[in-house]
């Protein structure tokens, strides 16, 4: 088959879906899963955090991979090692092959979560790559919002086929991939695993994850623990010897030099800002309906669904009109969007679930416009030959907001059912605030010159293309 790029872009985010939602949908399955297996708490907090601390850490490196050895290639690598251990998982007899199995699931997601927005700033130019990156972001929304009403939906099943059912899935979406999808890499990009910065990946993923691990884990035990203040000094030591690693080699992973591009630093510090307010917001949110209002998780996640259809019909907007509208308004404003959202949320005693909803209305339309804008800026910052590694810095920034956000905002959730949630909603809400200062003030159109220039007007310059 001849590749074409939009079932190219139906399968990565069918990907995107797939491994979002295993953030999520996990944990409406964990008292099966407790009784099944007679897990321990212990047990059940791995099963969260395996995912979650290596799909944070091997973002960059798989970004980085991607642009020197294929990004299809990679891909597709990525989405073999999430689908065997999706199967993995499924069938898991033992607490311990289940957190192992889910760990490398984080690997296998994080790999395709870093590369499909450089597949996509590959495969689309102009408007249409606006349209594709308001698609992508949609789906991320939906994944999102939508895991809670699965999860409940999978489980009344079996608790297997919260993971069982990503085998399928995957199986089709890599026989897309492998006939419908180009192959693309860095110019001059011969296969040479010994020129890849092996020292600096493992440098960068150790830090990553012991970071993530004491975000995490710090409020449970405690700030200034032993555990949590070791983990964060050597996250902060491997990060040293990351950068210094970085600076003394030819072809580093990471180009350091990306962060004076004032743009990027822009995105990187909204991107934190607004998914630390998202992520927590929706967590005290699912939390508030399901343990003071006893909604099951399955009608929570139908309270959710306006949330859901504005964020996508936003993002899908956003995208047809990216072109037109410049990016620091499209993330700056949806920043803000998100931040008024969670600012005129409030709930008293004996409220109803929609006392939530203004918030949720303007909390998606804002991510409908931010989604689309962050993982096309991140890309079109820099020439297409480096579109992996910027996209992997983005996500792992994306990422590291969500561990933070929850991490910051789980003592102000701690004042009491309806306190904790209005506490939670007031922080959030000026986090996001600061993130559309950030978004507004530093992102700049003169930054995207060079770069679309290279990738748009010139790519053969930058791109090695294979059918």
């Amino acid at each position: 088959m001849r590749p074409n790029r939009w079932w190219m872009l139906g399968a990565v985010s069918m990907a995107t879906f797939m491994l979002l939602l295993d953030v999520t949908v996990v944990n409406v399955a964990l008292p099966d899963i407790q009784r099944t297996l007679h897990a321990t708490f212990f047990d059940l907090a791995w099963v969260i955090d395996a995912y979650a601390l290596t799909l944070a850490a091997f973002l960059l490196t798989a970004g980085s991979l991607a642009d020197r050895l294929g990004r299809r290639r990679i891909f597709v690598a990525g989405l073999a090692l999430f689908t065997a251990a999706s199967l993995l998982c499924g069938l898991a007899g033992a607490p311990l092959v289940l957190n192992v199995a889910r760990a490398f699931q984080g690997v296998g997601g994080a790999v395709m979560y870093a590369v499909a927005p450089a597949l996509i700033a590959n495969a689309f130019h102009g408007r249409e790559r606006g349209i594709a990156f308001g698609v992508s972001g949609g789906v991320t929304g939906l994944a999102v919002a939508v895991g809670p009403l699965i999860g409940g939906a999978l489980t009344e099943v079996s608790w297997r086929w919260v993971f069982l059912l990503n085998v399928p899935i995957g199986l089709a979406v890599a026989l897309v991939m492998l006939t419908r999808a180009e192959e693309s890499r860095a110019a001059g990009g011969r296969i040479d695993w010994r020129g890849i910065d092996w020292p600096g990946a493992a440098l960068l993923s150790s830090s990553l994850a012991m970071l993530v691990f004491a975000l995490m884990r710090g409020a449970e035990a405690g700030w200034g623990s032993v555990l949590i203040v070791t983990l964060l000094a050597g996250a902060a030591v491997l990060l040293v010897a990351f950068v210094l690693v970085e600076r003394a080699r030819p072809e580093p992973m990471l180009d350091l030099g990306l962060f004076r591009n004032r743009s990027f630093a822009g995105l990187s510090l909204a991107t934190v800002a607004v998914n630390a307010a998202v992520y927590a917001a929706l967590l005290f949110m699912v939390l508030y309906l399901q343990n003071t209002l006893h909604h099951t998780s399955f009608e929570t996640g139908l309270r959710f669904l306006p949330f859901t259809l504005v964020l996508f019909v936003a993002a899908a907007v956003t995208g047809t009109f990216a072109a037109r509208i410049p990016a620091a308004l499209l993330i700056g404003g949806g920043s803000l969007a998100v931040g008024a959202g969670f600012l005129v949320t409030g709930v008293e005693t004996g409220s109803p679930w929609t006392a939530l909803l203004p918030g949720m209305l303007l909390a998606g339309l804002g991510m409908g416009l931010f989604n689309p804008a962050r993982a096309a800026t991140a890309v079109d910052l820099v020439p297409l030959s480096r579109a992996g590694m910027s996209s992997g810095v983005s996500e792992t920034f994306q990422q590291g907001g969500v561990a933070l956000g929850i991490a910051a905002l789980a003592k102000a959730g701690t004042a009491g059912p309806v306190a904790g949630v209005n506490a939670v909603m007031n922080v959030a809400g000026w986090i996001a605030v600061v993130g559309a200062v950030f978004g507004l003030a530093l992102i700049r159109r003169r930054d995207f010159h060079q770069a679309a220039t290279e990738t748009d007007q010139q790519p053969d310059a930058y791109l090695e293309r294979r059918p």
